[in-house]
């Protein structure tokens, strides 16, 4: 067998490596979007008086988290963002990542730039499967509200319960809910591409389709599963444990708009022949 002079092997590593780069860069992006991600997540699970409720956070079919959301203009302005989504399946479990944009316009007196961290908060499946197939505007598409804030805060924003999304923007250290109308979330394939190391869907990553072995999207999944109710009752090491649920998502009396299925239905209780 033939062996390379030295100069030779140091020509071809140095071409390999100059080929991974850009793949191992772009990879290191995603990453460190998810360490980021964590990070917010984790400071507003922590903070009493400002975190989204657990009762909502219990009822998410879909969580959607955007650290560093850029808002630029001078009286015409827009915003926009990159982060990931998770996405509950059947069972409760949590998808790996899906990395989406966020973006949209605004109008009004606005001057400079300022950045924010903005999560949203899916309620029902149909925003989700929005966002699978392309895209989903705020307001339009699926309704929006501003998210209610605190441990102690009931869902007197939305009494009824009838937004399919609850939004919330942190900037400058005040966490509050705060109205996305009209801002679009997108796929964001190029960035899912570099992390999972193929061209892939939204779809066969929330089917599970697409796997990992990404330590920053193994501790995201499972800030993400701590926040919850059934997440703090489960073990330590479980990356995303399951949330009791029945065969169909219940139902609100009110407004008729599907929610996560927490608890099991209640059963009637058994007659005793007399």
């Amino acid at each position: 067998m033939r062996a390379f002079p030295i100069a030779g092997r140091a020509t071809l590593l140095a071409a390999v490596a100059c080929l991974a780069a850009p793949a191992l860069h772009a990879q290191g992006r995603e990453e460190a979007k998810l360490i980021t991600a964590t990070e917010v997540m984790t400071e507003l699970r922590e903070s009493r008086d400002q975190q989204i409720p657990q009762w909502l956070l219990d009822r998410a079919y879909g969580i959607v988290v955007v650290p560093d959301v850029v808002k630029v203009g001078f009286w015409l302005g827009g915003r926009h963002g990159k982060g990931v989504m998770v996405v509950r399946d059947d069972a409760g479990h949590f998808s790996n990542p899906v990395f989406v944009n966020l973006s949209g316009g605004s109008f009004g007196p606005q001057i400079g730039a300022q950045s924010s961290d903005v999560v949203l908060v899916f309620t029902t499946r149909k925003g989700i499967d929005g966002i699978a197939d392309g895209k989903v505007t705020l307001g339009a598409d699926a309704s929006v509200a501003a998210g209610p804030v605190g441990r102690q805060a009931s869902a007197a924003t939305d009494a009824s319960f009838t937004a399919e999304v609850y939004s919330y923007s942190r900037s400058k250290g005040l966490f509050a809910g705060i109205a996305l109308d009209g801002s679009a979330i997108t796929i964001d394939d190029k960035s899912n591409a570099a992390f999972y190391g193929r061209k892939v869907s939204a779809g066969d990553i929330m089917k599970g389709a697409a796997t990992t072995n990404s330590n920053g999207a193994q501790r995201f999944l499972a800030t993400v599963s701590a926040s919850t109710t059934a997440g703090q009752a489960a073990p330590a090491n479980t990356v995303a444990p399951a949330a009791p649920a029945p065969a169909a998502p219940a139902t609100s009396e009110t407004s008729g708009v599907k929610t996560y299925p927490l608890e099991p239905e209640p059963q009637p209780e058994p007659t005793t022949p007399r």
